[in-house]
């Protein structure tokens, strides 16, 4: 079983919205917090936002600040990123991730990539 799905990526237009979502299967929990990163061609992986599932704080990247919004279920272990006025130079392959406490672990934590989802954006 995939420890994270996500659903939601495509094709838009310069400005355009689209929205992605990622949950989390049963065979993870204890989960926190959960975010969203890309990867454009040639660069490397960033991060994009994250959510806090123990209290709800939320963090971007400056570059995305004003334009997405990161939210999230911390019962239902799901996190979804609204992105709105986008721009060619985020076409990237978008992957959710999650970290979880495992404390057998060295640094007691676990982190999780989902398969990653393609975002286009043409001008």
């Amino acid at each position: 079983q995939v420890p994270l799905v996500e659903s939601g990526g495509g094709s838009v237009q310069v400005g355009g919205s689209l929205r992605l979502s990622c949950a989390a299967s049963g065979t993870i929990s204890r989960i926190n917090p959960m975010g969203w990163y890309r990867q454009a061609p040639g660069k490397q992986r960033e991060l994009v936002a994250t959510f806090a599932t123990g209290g709800g704080s939320t963090n971007y990247a400056d570059s995305v600040k004003g334009r997405f919004t990161i939210s999230g279920d911390k019962y239902r272990n799901t996190v979804d990123l609204q992105m709105n006025s986008l721009k060619p130079e985020e076409t990237a392959v978008y992957y959710c991730n999650a970290e979880t406490i495992e404390l057998e672990l060295p640094g007691g934590r676990r982190e999780w990539w989902g398969q990653g989802t393609q975002v286009t954006v043409s001008s």
